[in-house]
């Protein structure tokens, strides 16, 4: 079994620890290092080359931010995950502008966050739909000011409902199951989406269906 690395980083030893260990105890989820800031996660990346990288906001020397940005710019098939007690939504749409592939609050139950991980290799953002509703809606109105060559009028019918649901918060299979399309066919869809509006991910993606109003009447 293929096992999915992670590299943990935290400034806070005991929360490293023990989320560590509940990472391990899963079959599928295997922790390759720590590092206790973001430029020691910078170096670990360099060197472990995870699968994801979970990712404090809040630290000394790099915060979790500038090292996702980094990390993004050197290592670009690299999935970030932010962790964190922060629900202020500059810090979550500054990650989302650097790259980062998923925002969660650290009192995520394990089964979710155990869920969420295995996704993000299958393309899906590590977010809860209660989340990327708040952080979405409240991201698309601060970017409105901001003009944009994009359109959607280069997408699809089908892409278009595929965009919408995604900015609900709906995982590939949902997304599928809704659609009475297969999986793969989804994510085929999504790739067409990112490459069409120039993104350069998932959550980017939802951003700009709130924005469009892809969501409402849905």
């Amino acid at each position: 079994m293929n096992r999915l690395r992670i590299l943990l980083v935290d400034d806070h030893d005991l929360f490293r620890k023990g989320i560590g260990r509940l990472i391990d105890s899963q079959p599928d989820l295997e922790v390759v290092g720590e590092a206790q800031d973001g430029k020691e996660g910078l170096e670990q990346a360099r060197a472990l080359d995870p699968d994801v990288i979970l990712m404090d906001i809040e630290m000394r020397q790099w915060n979790g931010v500038e090292a996702t940005r980094r990390i993004k710019l050197e290592r670009p098939a690299i999935n970030v995950v932010m962790l964190t007690v922060s629900d202020e939504d500059e810090n979550l749409f500054a990650a989302i502008r650097a790259g980062a592939s998923g925002y969660l609050l650290k009192s995520v139950k394990p089964e979710e966050l155990f869920r969420r991980l295995r996704g993000v290799l299958r393309g899906e953002a590590a977010i809860s739909p209660v989340m990327a509703a708040k952080i979405l809606q409240e991201f698309a109105r601060l970017d409105q000011s901001t003009p944009t060559p994009r359109s959607i009028e280069g997408l699809s019918p089908r892409e278009t409902e595929v965009l919408g649901l995604v900015a609900k918060g709906l995982t590939n299979r949902e997304i599928g199951e809704q659609l009475h399309i297969a999986e793969n066919t989804v994510k085929n869809h999504l790739r067409n989406i990112l490459d069409k509006l120039h993104l350069s991910n998932r959550a980017q993606a939802a951003a700009f269906a709130v924005r469009h109003g892809l969501t409402k009447g849905r």
